[in-house]
């Protein structure tokens, strides 16, 4: 009719609302998963208050000469930790990489008694040092030992080879002379450096190479990769190989920078810290997850831990309680950010 208004169409039933901003919740959820993804803050966070409280307590401990002390503490599981993070990632475990640190450096003194330069004497070692990973890594693939009780077992091995061969006794380590020295672990900062390029090295392997996808597809879902035609088996056994290799490198430059070789020490002490430097900076022992810079941090934080320990006089035995506790926490943590993460995922 003329004159008579029509009636506002109706609002869609099923429209959506109009967008809204964040809420603080939502800020609050996102904030919360970013945190999840980045395992390492928590380690970084604990590791700065660590520094910090040392710091303060003893004005000895952030100076140069005792930043490089703290240095030759990391180097050394920090490298063995960096190793352990591919095996770890593959859901193994290797318990040998303590033992062939410490062998290593032997070998080499065995070589060059016998009169091979030091240079060539190094080289052997290393090699030798492939072929204990490589054992380990055939014995746990082929024949479908589990690499706790393989790595146990050689652990034991190189153990009991190098007090037989030594008679117990401490000698001294050939190569301290000139540039050589200073390259292979006189230098204040040798070791550390080779620590961090083995670092780069194994952070680029795992990170940004094909091979690194399969390790981390293998550790992931075994049997979907190796039906995917990845060789699960070779990737598991040049993981052995390339811990190994790490372990007995540090291993070597570390008993040139102390001067001699002492038998009697026991590699499972160095391979729990190079575990718990893993473990502590988010690597997960289930498999699947690893994080290269979250060791080394990890690495930080032990060795800044037991230098401040040092400094403050508190008993060194004391050091092994804490690194119990930090393996229990770290695991826990590990397990329960692992399941709230999923959880938020979905």
């Amino acid at each position: 009719m003329a004159g008579e208004t029509l009636p506002e169409p109706a609002a869609p039933i099923n429209a959506d609302p109009a967008p809204s901003s964040p809420t603080g919740r939502g800020r609050s959820f996102s904030l919360l998963q970013v945190v999840l993804r980045q395992r390492e803050l928590t380690v970084v966070v604990v590791t700065v208050l660590v520094v910090l409280i040392f710091g303060i307590d003893n004005s000895q401990f952030l100076t140069t000469a005792n930043i490089a002390t703290i240095c030759q503490y990391i180097a050394s599981f920090a490298v063995i930790g960096f190793g352990e993070v591919l095996i770890l990632v593959l859901g193994e475990i290797d318990l040998s990489a303590g033992a062939v640190y410490l062998t290593s450096p032997w070998l080499v003194y065995l070589f060059w008694k016998d009169g091979i330069p030091i240079g060539v004497a190094i080289a052997l070692a290393l090699v030798c040092c492939v072929g204990v990973g490589l054992v380990n890594g055939l014995v746990t693939v082929w024949l479908n030992v589990p690499s706790l009780i393989v790595t146990l077992a050689v652990n034991y091995i190189l153990f009991g080879f190098v007090l037989v061969y030594s008679a117990d006794e401490q000698v001294d380590m050939p190569g301290q002379g000139g540039t050589f020295g200073k390259i292979f672990g006189i230098g204040e900062w040798s070791t550390i450096l080779w620590a961090a390029g083995i670092m780069v090295l194994i952070w680029a392997l795992l990170k940004r190479t094909r091979f690194g996808v399969h390790v981390i597809a293998t550790g992931g879902n075994l049997l979907g990769a190796a039906e995917s035609g990845i060789p699960v088996r070779r990737v598991k056994v040049w993981c052995f190989i390339i811990i190994a290799a790490t372990s007995g490198l540090i291993g070597i430059m570390d008993g040139i920078r102390i001067g001699s070789v002492n038998p009697g020490e026991d590699g499972l002490q160095f391979i729990l810290l190079g575990l718990v430097a893993a473990v502590v900076g988010g690597t997960a022992l289930t498999g699947g997850r690893g994080t290269v810079l979250g060791t080394a941090v990890g690495a930080i934080f032990l060795g800044a831990l037991e230098d401040g320990f040092n400094l403050v006089g508190v008993n060194a035995n004391v050091f092994y309680v804490v690194e119990g506790f930090l393996i229990l926490v770290a695991m826990i943590l590990n397990i329960q950010l692992g399941s709230l993460s999923k959880r938020l995922r979905r």
